[in-house]
């Protein structure tokens, strides 16, 4: 079977959030108070994962990525990537991280099989990164990622969301890290989700384009790369004599939608066929039936609009338009 929307996108890519609890408390994905985390029974069991991952082979879903909150925090993580990897139709296993456990996890994730690995880093000063974090310890990011290139990733990319005022001005040293570290830098769009970031997106929002002007002033050559492996909405280049890349990911001033081949779901078994509207069914209850969960899957992409507000000029092309009450820590990105 294939899982096919009404605009004829063959979804292959499932991104799974096994958490919605962090150890950070970033300034785009979390209020500063917090959240309040779902209870330890509203979350998916190991079990649950391992067999909704096997329902959606069935329908076709060839690459997993597991996220959060901190999808490191759950004690169980290897127990679960051990599962999925013995998914025969499951080609490619992923995981987004703060890096923060990398020092003493990147090794047994590998063993487990992990294949790539997505690391959110967006600054490279500590006192910064203590800021944008809310606490956090940059160089122990830094030691993360050490510990997950000597584990050899098939793929290592660096998640770095670009604020106005806060680390738009370490673009260069960002792009100074590719030139000895073979990693993929992913320069990320302020995205508005949720109401309250919608209301103050625009006071922080800086276009990654802004990339290639740092390039030009530096007098630095870069070439485009064809798509890395993974599928993703990035638009990839490297610099010259480069042991690593950089991407710009642009979901505000370039629309990528229209080859949108995701689903995502929560923590709480929610599928979400769209990461800024609101629609989302609960699948929890179908997951050991079968031929029920396929129908409530293809339901939810049967709703699925062919794009988002954040971008889009023609917004009469989305049926609903009402966002997301959740929050980035609770979607999975």
């Amino acid at each position: 079977m294939t899982l096919m929307d009404r605009f004829g996108r063959t979804h292959d890519y499932l991104r799974l959030s096994i958490t919605d609890r962090c150890n950070l408390r970033c300034v785009y994905c979390m209020p500063e108070e917090g959240l309040p985390f779902f209870p330890t029974d509203s979350v998916l069991s190991a079990a649950e994962i391992i067999q909704l991952v096997k329902n959606f082979a069935d329908l076709g879903i060839k690459k997993v990525r597991l996220t959060g909150g901190e999808p490191l925090l759950r004690k169980d993580v290897l127990e679960i990537v051990q599962g999925i990897r013995a998914i025969s139709a499951i080609e490619d296993i992923a995981v987004t991280t703060n890096g923060l456990a990398l020092k003493r996890l990147a090794k047994p994730l590998r063993e487990a099989g992990v294949d790539r690995l997505n690391i959110s880093l967006d600054t490279f000063d500590a006192n910064k990164y203590r800021t944008i974090t809310r606490g956090g310890n940059v160089k122990q990011v830094l030691k993360g990622i050490e510990e997950a290139t000597a584990a050899g990733f098939d793929q290592i990319k660096i998640n770095t969301v670009v604020i106005h005022g806060q680390n738009d001005n370490e673009i260069i040293d960002f792009l100074r890290y590719t030139l000895d570290h073979p990693v993929n830098v992913r320069f990320i769009e302020f995205m508005p989700i949720s109401e309250e970031k919608n209301q103050i997106w625009q006071r922080d929002y800086v276009g990654v384009d802004k990339v290639f002007d740092v390039c030009h002033e530096q007098g630095w050559s870069y070439k485009a790369l064809p798509h890395l492996k993974g599928n993703g909405p990035s638009e990839n280049f490297q610099l010259e004599n480069a042991q690593g890349s950089f991407g710009l990911i642009h979901p505000i001033s370039c629309n990528f939608c229209e080859s949108c081949n995701r689903l995502r779901i929560t923590a709480d078994g929610c599928i979400k066929s769209c990461l800024y509207w609101d629609d989302e069914a609960n699948i929890r209850d179908v997951i050991y039936e079968p031929e029920h969960f396929a129908a409530k899957i293809q339901a939810a992409l049967d709703l699925k609009p062919e794009n988002h507000e954040m971008a889009l000029a023609e917004q009469e092309k989305v049926a609903d338009k009402k966002p997301t009450w959740r929050h980035m820590s609770q979607i999975g990105g």
